[in-house]
């Protein structure tokens, strides 16, 4: 593509290390930029973000090419229009809000608690492995009533299919050869939620989307809401304690008033949502911001572009916990596909930080082990050393 020099010049290597300076930039100048490198559109720029987000007409997920779909087939995921309702609705009901703090919030609290206690004598920990992951699993694998999968086994799966989605984003899978591991890991999932379905638990949500969708559809939909509520979960706690320990200001604002704790969580989804990109294929061509994009062209949103669009919030890279308007942040998407189980991941991660910064008073940064965000499609640091003694 002709005229946009500053997406010819970017590589995905750096969308993956530090995006923001780039994003910025692209966002200023070519809001709508193509990139040879993601051989589609990049769109930076907030109100174009929600264009694209809200006109599933226009820009569908439904594409032989969508990402998750190579991995575990269709399912709400890649699907749009009616197809889209049927596989979302049966999976619905828990995850409304007052369904969230019904069925989920006591369960959290023990999980959490049960957490902390197993590390803190130890005084120093890596946090991502020793508890946010291990929390998101339990309560996905409750949320699903999926029986018979221990906590490492689903991390495993998780891994597998996360990592072969972000090798076909990046190109370094092709097609139907979606990496070995990544199938694997989906065949044992498909099993486990066989066996569930089988077993009939009249409390597990796979028992009852089965009333309504075929065994194969209820098998791909498990697998996009496992990864996806392990995923935004461990990523949301995991960047969240990392911005506050970096801030000691603002996290002693916190401690003084946990009535900014929501603040801190919605801060962090702005400046670092753990899914930095949404994949769509444009259905017809259409004129966009300053770019012609031409039927089946790829149109990645970036939501960490969006979320720190200086038109809706001034001075974008810093953290504040006080900022008045972090709410209309993106991180868990618009339109048709909204997060499904946003309302529980913002609940486990209140309890999850509400607990760690009330049982482990000095709670720091190990400076032996230095964390930062990092990947192209899912961000979060891969490690977070921590200390408290």
């Amino acid at each position: 593509m002709i005229g946009f020099p500053l997406g010819a010049a970017t590589t995905l290597a750096q969308l993956a290390l530090d995006p923001h300076p780039r994003l910025a930039e692209l966002r200023a100048h070519e809001p709508v930029s193509w990139l040879p490198e993601l051989n589609g559109w990049l769109v930076t720029r907030r109100d174009l973000a929600l264009d694209v987000m809200r006109d599933a007409d226009t820009f569908t997920v439904d594409d032989p090419r969508f990402s998750t779909a190579q991995v575990v087939g269709p399912s709400m995921l890649s699907l749009d229009g009616d197809e889209h309702t049927r596989h979302r609705e049966p999976f619905a009901a828990p995850f409304r809000p007052r369904e969230v703090r019904e069925g989920f919030a006591e369960f959290i609290e023990g999980e959490t608690d049960r957490l902390v206690t197993r590390i803190e004598p130890a005084g120093t920990a890596e946090l991502r492995r020793a508890f946010a992951g291990p929390l998101a699993v339990a309560v996905v694998t409750k949320a699903l009533g999926l029986v018979g999968a221990g906590t490492d086994t689903v991390l495993s799966w998780y891994e597998a299919i996360v990592r072969t989605v972000s090798d076909i984003t990046a190109g370094h899978m092709a097609g139907h050869m979606a990496g070995e591991a990544g199938e694997a890991a989906y065949a044992q999932l498909r099993t486990a939620v066989e066996t569930t379905v089988t077993a009939g638990s009249g409390s597990s949500l796979l028992v009852s989307a089965a009333d309504r969708l075929t065994l194969p559809e209820v098998a791909s939909n498990a697998a996009v809401l496992m990864f996806g509520g392990i995923e935004t979960t461990e990523a949301m706690i995991t960047n969240a304690l990392l911005h506050l320990l970096r801030h000691p200001a603002q996290l002693a604002a916190v401690r003084a008033d946990l009535a900014l704790l929501d603040g801190a969580i919605e801060e962090s989804l702005r400046l670092e949502p753990g899914a930095a990109v949404v994949d769509r294929y444009a259905t017809r061509d259409i004129t966009l911001g300053p770019a012609t994009i031409r039927k089946g062209d790829l149109v990645s949103v970036s939501l960490a572009g969006a979320n720190r669009d200086p038109a809706v919030f001034p001075d974008p890279d810093r953290f504040d916990v006080r900022r008045a308007n972090t709410r209309l942040q993106l991180a868990f998407a618009h339109g048709p596909h909204h997060c499904l189980a946003a309302h529980l991941a913002r609940l486990e991660t209140r309890i999850a930080l509400r607990h760690l910064l009330a049982r482990l008073p000095a709670l720091r940064l190990d400076p032996e082990h230095p964390a930062a965000p990092h990947g192209l499609v899912f961000r979060k640091p891969p490690t977070l050393h921590v200390l408290w003694g």
